[in-house]
């Protein structure tokens, strides 16, 4: 029954008629046909069957050349750009020839994708170009460096917080390499140079930006971009440590406490000596006493001999075959054999010699533009640091809990950065006695937030562990502390005024003599301040652990760098005329002197050791010398600077041949304190430095009978050893003038050294001058 009604209901169906509804349309016959079509299209950037490849092509493991890599590197899928560059690595490593033929091509493409908007693109192309600098000259990446600067620069402006952040560590990579391009320009008002565009694009992520140009750092502060964004601790860590790596190449300057020297080997550590110009009454009288002990012929490495321009050797004939030239430094003359000069630069030296300013004309200096530039951007970014470090402070200095890493490298990159800043201003102040009252009051609000903290020790728990990078982080922290306490202490001693004296049409600057400390520039440096400083550095040269420290540890060498870094630190608190000083200058100056003497002659801080406190001797008869520091005040400090001195003789003796700029400083600052008749060398010191010197030529073995000593390792015609000749013969002569004979063997010593080579003859001329007390031969002036 049902399966009949069904056939009845569908043979009515075939001529019932269709109702049409309201909003319906009139349906398509069943038997219409469709002639609807879609179009798509196909990208063939390369048409393999147009395309000539030849089998020689370098290609990957995917058979993709050089060219298809470069067309892939436009394409819209993320992940294929990606392979794109890992292919690029892949191809460049097996065939390197490639890199130098195909350089302009790869540079344009790759730096494209720069401001890409995928991380793993950006992530990519990062590490392919910290490979790819390496593999390049650095003449040929120059070329290429602006196109480069142009894409991160752009990216460092760009919409997106990722990209931006990416965009510093480029710089990074590029300051490894190029960093004398990426920071040209830097303190120029503008935005014209490579330099002013990376700091402008670092201000701006950090959202701490003036507008530069007008007003200087007294404008008024207007942010740089529209879109405040908060910054992880991770991504703000990024940008403050390129920001002190951007830094460290532009305010640094040669032989001073920048970052660098923390990380710099020490067989190349200079040891600085600006912190003695503000003790100087004029900035000649400091040029000639920071070369009293420059070593002159071994400066670099041992083997390697450097003669200076000004060093000449006498001769009372003029002989045909000798090379006579001019003694003295002509800049301009010596600087166009090395560069071709342009009109330009023939405009600017006749300008400075025919228009000299109205500041010349006083005979005041005119403000350095590194110093002013340094000053503004260190008034700009001192809010950030401040916020920065007081986020950061309670976390990392807690006792009752564990370090973290992120938060104790951001305290140590703030207070890096301070120091660069900070650091090269103060140091202008020092150099110049010019003042800089807004860096120094910022400079105190950052130290007064500092202040509780110190000495920066770690927690019980991170000392248990021993956990050796966080120990070098609050190491860094401290010496970073005392170098800015000491950077300030230097400049507030700069408040006498400069003095200007005529003679006809010329004038002269000098400075008046220092008083002591103002008030308004020390409110901050109080006298726990000092002292806890002065205990710190005493401390480290004992190799004792801080006296806050939790745990007591097993005492430690201090490292070059630290040494070097104290140094500051610790001729500021000896020449300081504060009360607060005067307690800490008599037992600071006790610990560097015992220091000195215990370390031993082959350690990397003993060079640095006879460069301090040998300059601190040389002061005593220095007769523009204007510091309150003086030798000759306590016998006891006497008599331990005199014990220091008899063992110069023993660690000359222990060098031999090597560490030649080490024996030349020896032998320099003992000839010159012969010369100058110090009150140290009495006649018994005289008389022991004689004796103690007659192993350095000739060894009487108990079996083996007489040896040639250290003497004869010096390089043959080395002016060094007529350098160690002359001190031998000022000494003899010394000793004429008194009771005894001024030989003490060494006479005889010296003369069986010196036989048989080119210095005999040297030797026998220079005794039998009558003058020879105050010798001043090549070498010695």
């Amino acid at each position: 029954m049902p399966k009949s009604s069904k056939k009845k209901k569908d043979k009515a169906a075939d001529f019932t008629k269709a109702k049409l509804k309201l909003g319906k349309g009139k349906q398509a016959p069943s038997n219409a046909v469709d002639t609807s079509f879609k179009a798509r299209s196909i990208a063939l950037p390369v048409q393999s069957i147009a395309l000539d490849k030849s089998a020689d092509a370098p290609t990957t493991k995917r058979r993709l050349t050089f060219d298809d890599l470069i067309v892939h590197l436009k394409h819209y899928n993320a992940g294929t750009r990606r392979d794109a560059i890992l292919g690029l690595r892949e191809l460049l490593e097996a065939h390197s020839e490639l890199i130098s033929a195909h350089l302009t091509t790869l540079v344009n493409n790759c730096v494209r994708i720069i401001g890409d908007e995928d991380a793993s693109v950006r992530k990519a192309l990062l590490s392919f170009f910290t490979w790819l600098f390496r593999q390049i000259p650095r003449d040929d990446l120059v070329p290429h460096s602006p196109v480069l600067l142009l894409f991160i620069t752009s990216a460092q402006t760009h919409i997106f917080p990722e990209i931006r952040i990416d965009a510093v560590r480029f710089l990074d990579v590029s300051l490894d390499y190029i960093p004398d391009i990426v920071t040209e320009g830097w303190g120029q008002p503008g935005g014209g140079s490579h330099g002013r565009r990376v700091l402008e694009g670092y201000i701006g992520i950090l959202n701490a930006g003036t507008t530069f140009g007008e007003g200087g750092d007294t404008g008024p502060v207007q942010a740089t971009s529209t879109a405040s964004v908060v910054l992880s601790p991770t991504s703000k860590l990024a940008i403050l440590r390129s920001l002190a790596n951007f830094l460290s190449h532009t305010v640094a300057m040669p032989g001073s406490w920048s970052g660098a020297v923390l990380d710099a080997h020490s067989a190349a550590l200079l040891t600085p000596t600006w912190y003695f110009s503000s003790s100087f009454a004029s900035t000649s009288a400091f040029d000639a006493f920071e070369t009293l002990m420059r070593p002159v012929y071994y400066v670099s490495h041992p083997g390697t001999q450097r003669g200076r321009g000004d060093a000449r050797t006498w001769a009372p004939e003029v002989s045909e075959d000798s090379e006579e030239d001019f003694v003295g430094d002509f800049e301009f003359a010596a600087a166009a054999k090395l560069v071709p000069w342009t009109v330009q630069d023939l405009n600017n030296v006749s300008a400075e010699l025919t228009l000299p300013t109205e500041d010349q004309h006083l005979g005041v200096d005119k403000l350095d533009p590194e110093v002013a530039a340094a000053a503004q951007v260190a008034r700009t970014l001192h809010p950030t640091l401040v916020s920065t470090f007081l986020d950061c402070a309670p976390t990392v200095f807690s006792p009752s809990a564990t370090v973290a890493e992120t938060e104790l490298q951001l305290v140590l990159v703030v207070c890096r950065i301070c120091r660069s800043l900070y650091g090269r201003i103060l140091q202008d102040a020092a150099e110049s006695g010019r003042s800089h009252e807004t860096a120094e009051t910022d400079l105190q609000t950052m130290l007064s937030y500092l202040s509780p903290y110190f000495p920066f020790v770690a927690n019980g728990q991170v000392i248990a562990k021993r956990d050796v990078k966080v120990e070098q982080c609050f190491q860094a922290l401290n010496l970073i502390f005392c170098e800015l306490s000491s950077c300030l202490i230097l400049a507030s001693q700069v408040n006498g005024r400069r003095v200007i004296t005529s003679h006809g049409n010329k004038t002269r600057s000098t400075r008046t003599s220092r008083s002591v400390l103002p008030r308004s520039s020390t409110a901050v440096i109080s006298a726990r301040q000092v002292e806890r400083v002065s205990e710190y550095i005493i401390q480290l040269l004992r190799g004792e652990p801080p006296s806050s420290g939790m745990e007591a540890t097993l005492s430690r060498p201090i490292t070059p760098q630290a040494y070097v870094s104290l140094l500051p630190s610790i001729w500021s608190l000896m020449n300081s005329g504060t009360t607060e000083a005067n307690d800490a200058s008599t037992e600071l100056f006790s610990a560097v002197l015992d220091h000195a003497i215990k370390t031993s002659s082959t350690s990397a801080v003993k060079k640095h050791t006879i460069d301090f406190i040998g300059r601190l001797v040389l002061l005593d008869r220095e007769p523009e010398y204007l510091g309150r520091f003086q030798i000759g005040r306590d016998q006891g400090q006497d008599s331990k600077l005199q014990e220091w001195l008899l063992q110069l003789p023993k660690t000359a003796w222990e060098l031999g041949g090597s560490h030649l700029p080490v024996t030349e400083t020896i032998f320099r600052l003992l000839l010159r304190l012969s010369q100058r008749r110090s009150r140290l060398l009495n006649q018994t010191m005289c008389t022991s430095l004689r004796s103690r010197f007659v192993p350095y030529f000739v060894i009487a073995h108990p079996t083996r009978g007489k040896l040639k000593g250290p003497y004869a390792k010096l390089p043959a015609s080395s002016p060094l050893r007529r350098l160690v000749l002359d001190l031998v013969a000022t000494l003899v002569g010394q000793g004429q003038s008194k009771k005894d004979s001024g030989d003490d063997g060494l006479v005889s010593a010296v003369t069986e050294a010196v036989d048989g080579t080119t210095e005999e003859a040297y030797f026998a001329g220079i005794m039998a001058s009558p003058h020879r007390t105050g010798l001043n031969v090549v070498g010695t002036s």
